[in-house]
C-alpha cells in the first residue's frame, strides 16, 4: 500500500516551512550555476542560426520564460484542486504566491517574443494564435491576483481563485497546440518528447540548461514568498513565535 504521509504533511504550514528551508539553498545554487553556464554558453559560444543570425539568442530567455509561465499555471490549477478537495491551507498559499511569478514570466515571454518577432516577422505584435493565447494567459494571472486581493474573506478568495485557475487551465493546451491547429507565424515547438531538437547540440544544450535554471529559480522565489506568507498567516502559532525569537 502506498504511503501518503508525505502528502498529508504538505497540509502542515510548519512542515512546509521546515522542509523548504532545507531545500532552498540547493535550488538556489542549482539556479545560479545553470543560468550562468547557460547564459555564457548560449550568448558567447553557441553558433549563429543560419536564418536568424544572432537574433535567435533571445530564445535563451524567451523559451524558458514561456515554459515556466505555462507550467506555473498548471501548478496553480493543481494547487487549486487540492485546496478545494482536501482543504489544505498551504495550497491557497501556493496559488497566491505563485500567480505573480507566473504573470511576470508570461510578461517576459511576451516582451522577448515581440523583440524576437520584429526582425523575424517585421512586426512587434501580430494576432497570432500562440501570441493571443499567451496574452489570455497573462489576463488569467491578473484575474487570479485581483480576486485574491479584492475578496476580503480568505476562504472565499481561496475558492474563487481555485475555480478560476482550474477553469483557465484549458488555455494551456491551446497555447501548446496552437501552432499545429492553426496556420500561425510562430515556429513549432523548440523541444518535444518524440522528436530530435531541430538544432545542433551546442545550441539546444545551453537552452536546456536555461530551462532547468529558470525552474530552479522559480522554486526558490516561490518558497521564499510562501514562507513569508505562512509566517503572516500563522503569526499566532507557537512555532512561528519560536522562529521569530530564534531569528532575533
Amino acid at each position: 500500500m502506498m504511503n501518503w504521509t508525505w502528502f498529508h504533511k504538505l497540509g502542515s504550514p510548519k512542515w512546509f516551512y521546515e522542509i523548504s528551508g532545507r531545500w532552498m539553498p540547493w535550488f538556489a545554487v542549482a539556479a545560479i550555476l545553470l543560468m550562468v553556464a547557460g547564459t555564457v554558453w548560449g550568448l558567447a559560444f553557441a553558433p549563429p542560426d543560419y536564418q536568424q543570425g544572432n537574433s535567435f539568442r533571445i530564445i535563451y530567455i524567451h523559451v524558458p520564460a514561456a515554459f515556466l509561465a505555462q507550467s506555473c499555471y498548471v501548478m496553480l490549477a493543481v494547487a487549486g484542486a487540492v485546496g478545494l478537495i482536501w482543504k489544505m491551507k498551504i495550497a491557497d498559499v501556493a496559488v497566491q504566491c505563485a500567480a505573480p511569478i507566473g504573470a511576470w514570466m508570461t510578461f517576459v515571454a511576451l516582451v522577448t517574443g515581440a523583440i524576437w518577432g520584429k526582425p523575424t516577422w517585421g512586426a512587434w505584435w501580430v494576432w497570432d494564435a500562440r501570441l493571443t493565447s499567451m496574452l489570455i494567459l497573462l489576463f488569467l494571472y491578473f484575474g487570479i491576483i485581483a480576486l485574491g486581493q479584492a475578496i476580503t474573506n480568505r476562504d472565499s478568495a481561496a475558492k474563487a481563485c481555485a475555480v478560476l485557475a482550474i477553469v483557465g487551465v484549458v488555455n494551456i493546451p491551446i497555447i501548446k497546440y496552437s501552432v499545429d491547429w492553426w496556420n500561425t507565424l510562430h515556429q513549432p515547438a523548440t523541444f518535444t518528447l518524440t522528436e530530435k531538437p531541430p538544432m545542433p547540440p551546442e545550441m539546444w544544450i545551453p537552452l536546456l540548461m536555461m530551462v532547468a535554471g529558470f525552474y530552479c529559480f522559480f522554486a526558490v522565489v516561490l518558497m521564499m514568498r510562501m514562507r513569508l506568507e505562512v509566517l503572516k498567516r500563522e503569526a499566532r502559532a507557537s512555532w512561528v513565535k519560536a522562529e521569530v525569537e530564534r531569528a532575533l
